[in-house]
């Protein structure tokens, strides 16, 4: 099937996107919500054809490292939707929406190198859903600590760029963010617990750095949760924590495909 049509109908919906956002924010006023969230539906169903399409090709589950990247990026525009219908999260769709353009120009430009395997179980299949799932919440999240950190600082500074007055109170932002948390470690948890129940070796030669990787991102992101709980962790403390945990989730999810994929090119 020829995914060039939709994949470019997404990459030009999600700048139009990105468009209006910036235009809004140099502009000084606030966004035209309906217009932005009737772009996200449509791209994000350009974006879905492909993906599904890409990944399930005829010959078996494809998880290649730009498709892979391509179906992340549409599950965090998909999560931005459904969070901003109740709660301020729009305006990080200015860094999103160029994300999934890119994403999906280079799933369009690049051959997949991974090999798809017809024969793969149910229970495979949740994992990979669970986990992918995850590191798309947790994704949100660091876009968010890095929005709250910047928030953070221009308060701090007293300067009065358009975005800063676009967005809410930075209290509420950062509650914002200890809800992404939760909800991308309630996901985490399951990954792995899947991956416990349905994969036969956790610590097999070609899965171990993603089991003791991402095992590790878990214990962060929980002594992060804890210690916002117990200890009323906020700000610059609860940015690191959340930095570290995301870049071990990154190298356990694509370390070792940008290596093989990119690199050797196998």
């Amino acid at each position: 099937m020829n995914l060039v049509l939709p994949g470019l109908l997404g990459v030009l919906l999600y700048l139009l996107g990105a468009t209006l956002q910036f235009a809004a924010v140099v502009g000084r006023r606030a966004p035209q919500l309906g217009l932005v969230r009737a772009v996200a539906v449509l791209a994000g169903f350009a974006h879905g054809w492909f993906v599904v399409h890409a990944i399930l090709p005829a010959e078996g589950l494809d998880l290649g490292l730009f498709r892979v990247l391509a179906l992340v990026s549409l599950t965090m525009v998909a999560v931005i939707f459904v969070f901003s219908l109740t709660r301020p999260l729009e305006n990080l769709y200015v860094v999103l929406f160029p994300f999934a353009a890119l994403t999906l120009t280079t799933a369009l430009l690049f051959e997949s190198h991974a090999r798809p395997s017809p024969d793969l179980g149910a229970g495979f299949v949740v994992h990979v859903i669970l986990a992918l799932l995850a590191y798309s919440v947790l994704s949100v999240a660091v876009c968010q600590s890095l929005l709250v950190a910047w928030q953070e600082r221009q308060l701090r500074s007293r300067k009065a760029f358009a975005l800063l007055r676009n967005l809410p109170p930075l209290q509420t932002m950062e509650g914002l963010l200890f809800e992404l948390l939760w909800v991308g470690l309630v996901l985490l948890t399951l990954a792995i617990g899947s991956g416990a129940i349905f994969l036969e070796d956790l610590f097999a030669q070609h899965v171990v750095h993603h089991t003791v990787l991402s095992s590790c991102s878990w214990v962060v992101f929980a002594i992060l949760l804890w210690g916002r709980h117990r200890l009323g962790w906020r700000g610059r403390t609860a940015i690191r924590w959340t930095l570290t945990g995301f870049g071990l989730l990154m190298l356990a999810y694509f370390g070792s495909k940008l290596v093989l994929e990119v690199i050797l090119g196998r």
